[in-house]
């Protein structure tokens, strides 16, 4: 998987400083744990469909030993790697109304949530349950939450890939299909804090083979157009032999993502954000590292 984004965050930025643009945040922090008793307990409270709760208590077993230890050698799954990350309580049902062809590889899932309760913020990720299927997808939130505020509904963007979930959304998924959700991320433990955010400067490095492939780019030219000076986006492009559509050209460089590049946001109050594949991820923060970024300054999500 070739694609991968780099948010730069020329000055301090908090998710949910703007609905308009959750799109294109991320964000990815192990913070407080949770007990598999207590996400029982709760489902029992919200589920109203049997299937999904024995999913939920099935993925729970097969995970975890009876005091929570981790003790298969095999790679990792979505709750392995995510065990230790706050998770809202709600787990809400929701209907797909909406699937959506992003790419030759990419789907969008629009979800209509059933509980009134359910709540994100922008760069938040979900537990995916599916019905009938042990395994549990954990997939970033590609939506705003003022889409959920207004219309009841989220949209998440999934590649295609052997893992079951993804698979199953490529495959099977069809409209009115039902799966259950939860959120999960770092927000419930910031939420007490009252802290405010000010939208800062976003300057966004954005990495695909192709045009084709670049995934909300029209989403990310009208923020660009909304924002003038606080959001701008460079594409890379690495192996397209067609002509570059005039609306893009402005935007587009040739070439992977540089060090060059890279060295002329380094400053004190930057954050800075990744998202790829593992080997990206590994070989920026290692030049990050080199051209002076403190560690405690970069961010990323590994789902691999």
């Amino acid at each position: 998987m070739e694609r991968c984004l780099l948010h730069v965050y020329v000055h301090a930025f908090g998710a949910g400083d703007s609905e308009d643009t959750s799109a294109i945040m991320a964000h990815a922090t192990v913070c407080v744990g949770f007990t598999v008793s207590g996400l029982l307990r709760g489902a029992r409270r919200i589920f109203v469909t049997q299937s999904a709760l024995t999913v939920l208590r099935h993925s729970a077993f097969c995970y975890c030993t009876v005091n929570g230890t981790i003790k298969s050698k095999r790679k990792m799954d979505h709750l392995e790697r995510t065990a230790n990350n706050f998770r809202q309580e709600v787990i809400s049902q929701a209907k797909v109304c909406g699937i959506t062809k992003e790419s030759e590889t990419v789907k969008r899932l629009r979800l209509a949530v059933a509980d009134k309760d359910f709540t994100f913020k922008a760069g938040q990720w979900v537990d995916f349950f599916i019905p009938g299927l042990s395994v549990v997808g954990g997939f970033s939130i590609c939506s705003s939450p003022g889409l959920l505020e207004r219309e009841g509904v989220l949209e998440l963007a999934v590649k295609h890939a052997d893992h079951p979930p993804a698979q199953w959304i490529h495959t099977k998924c069809a409209l009115d299909s039902e799966v259950a959700l939860r959120v999960g991320d770092l927000h419930g433990y910031q939420e007490g804090k009252g802290n405010g955010y000010k939208m800062g400067t976003v300057k966004l490095y954005y990495s695909a083979k192709k045009t084709s492939e670049l995934l909300f780019k029209q989403d990310i030219l009208g923020l660009m157009d909304a924002f003038p000076g606080k959001i701008t986006c460079r594409f890379h492009i690495t192996q397209q032999s067609s002509q570059i559509c005039e609306e893009l050209q402005p935007h587009v460089t040739e070439g992977r993502i540089s060090e060059k590049d890279l060295a002329k946001h380094v400053a004190e109050d930057t954050l800075w954000y990744i998202c790829g594949p593992p080997p990206m991820i590994e070989s920026v923060s290692t030049l990050l590292s080199s051209i002076g970024v403190p560690r405690d300054c970069v961010f990323f999500e590994k789902w691999w």
